[in-house]
């Protein structure tokens, strides 16, 4: 059964050019190395230009474990993106059609 995982990113003002890249890199890698990753989407806000939501779905809990146990993972979302955030927020869904 299928995991959605919808993260939003509050990066800190000035600093949204540095995400935009690392998320770039970040879906690169994530298409090479990830097949049980079935969606890697990230968006920035219409409204607020340091607001990013990323919408992501697995093919199964395990997958979404292992994506963050990932060395790109580790490299470019708590070593590039985080440090440059004010808050990030993660919800994780189930599928429950089809």
């Amino acid at each position: 059964m299928t995991v959605t995982l919808i993260a939003r990113y509050y990066v800190q003002p000035g600093k949204a050019e540095v995400v935009e890249a690392a998320l770039a890199r970040m879906g690169e890698a994530v298409a090479a190395d990830e097949p049980a990753c079935l969606l890697y989407n990230a968006n920035v806000s219409t409204d607020d230009p340091n607001l990013y939501c990323l919408y992501e779905v697995y093919e199964d809990e395990a997958a979404l474990v292992a994506h963050r146990d990932t060395p790109h993972f580790k490299e470019i979302i708590e070593g590039i993106i985080v440090p440059v955030l004010d808050k990030r927020e993660r919800e994780v869904y189930r599928r429950v059609l089809g």
